[in-house]
């Protein structure tokens, strides 16, 4: 059974303890791939399951409460994805089902920086519901992010030789 289905029928204390030691003896590589496994389920989160949610995320933390050990670059892993968990939520909770359909779109911009805007165009509404939860957390000061639904645009290529 991989690491995060461990956690996710983790129910006692004794079964968190045995994930726990799990990945502290195989580490980095466990622990990576625990991650991943976390970034799927957070892909496919649907707003019937916050609580869900909340409460993995609390039980990871109980698992390995300091992930910097594994890697520097994971020390604040549990407050990102409960921030991504949070703002997922909140464009579930903003967008209605029914207006779910069609193309969408994620623009980020900051308008006092010279450089490029970061454009992921042609998503469904549940990837772009997902690229903007990543991205938001970590928006820099004047930066935004805005997810939009497509309802006409015009595509062109340029000709080919």
């Amino acid at each position: 059974m991989n690491a995060f289905e461990q956690l996710v029928q983790a129910e006692s204390e004794g079964q968190v303890n045995e994930l726990r030691n799990r990945i502290e003896q195989e580490g980095y590589p466990v622990f990576r791939r625990f991650l991943d496994r976390f970034h799927t389920y957070l892909k496919a989160l649907q707003e019937d399951q916050e609580e869900e949610v909340l409460n993995l995320i609390a039980k990871a933390r109980r698992v390995i409460p300091s992930p910097g050990k594994l890697s520097p670059s994971w020390a604040y892993i549990w407050d990102h994805l409960a921030s991504m968990a949070q703002y997922k939520l909140k464009v579930l909770h903003s967008v209605s089902p029914e207006d779910r359909d069609g193309e969408w779109q994620i623009l980020i911009d900051n308008p006092f920086v010279n450089r490029e805007v970061a454009c992921y165009p042609g998503l469904s509404f549940d990837d772009a519901a997902y690229i903007y939860a990543k991205f938001r957390p970590g928006l820099e000061h004047n930066e935004y992010i805005r997810l939009q639904k497509i309802q006409t645009h015009v595509t062109e290529f340029g000709d080919r030789k």
